[in-house]
């Protein structure tokens, strides 16, 4: 696990974990700064409320938070109650089961137990406030392109042709 960006992402994530801790999210391990440089340890948040500040922010540092859920409704409930979707992971047994889930959660790129979605033919971006288009494939590609509609009336267009 490398360092974060700065000191001040490392404060960052730290505030939001022991924020976290305080608001009744138990720390199983982790929540550590680590000198030198800006590291933090591997963090793992349980009974995190979806509601909570860690569940809600895009934390950018190395921190699970564990969220209950009573259900596939809930999970996606919980899931697409955030203004952010950039990717999102199913595990199940069930690989139909994991799909239907998959397909109900607004995320950008979406992995399914444990499949990798990074590739130059896989477009890549976010729903919501985690980004506007794509990157990569031909719907990246699409993005550079200009589109023109054409309108006419052509001579001849209204006679039938044998």
């Amino acid at each position: 696990m490398g360092p974060l960006i700065s000191e001040r992402q490392r404060d960052k994530v730290d505030g939001l974990v022991q924020r976290a801790v305080a608001a009744g999210a138990r720390l199983v391990t982790g929540g550590q700064k680590v000198d030198p440089g800006f590291f933090y340890t591997p963090t793992l948040l349980a009974g995190v409320d979806p509601d909570s500040e860690i569940a809600q922010d895009e934390v950018f540092g190395p921190v699970l938070a564990v969220i209950p859920h009573d259900g596939d409704d809930d999970a996606v409930r919980i899931a697409n109650n955030s203004i952010f979707g950039l990717s999102g992971m199913v595990m199940s047994r069930n690989e139909e089961r994991a799909i239907a889930v998959a397909r109900r959660i607004r995320s950008g790129t979406f992995s399914i137990n444990g499949g990798n979605f990074s590739g130059p033919d896989a477009p890549f971006g976010g729903y919501k406030q985690s980004g506007i288009g794509r990157e990569l494939g031909v719907a990246g590609l699409e993005e550079f392109l200009e589109r023109k509609t054409f309108a006419a009336v052509a001579a001849g267009l209204h006679q039938r042709r044998g």
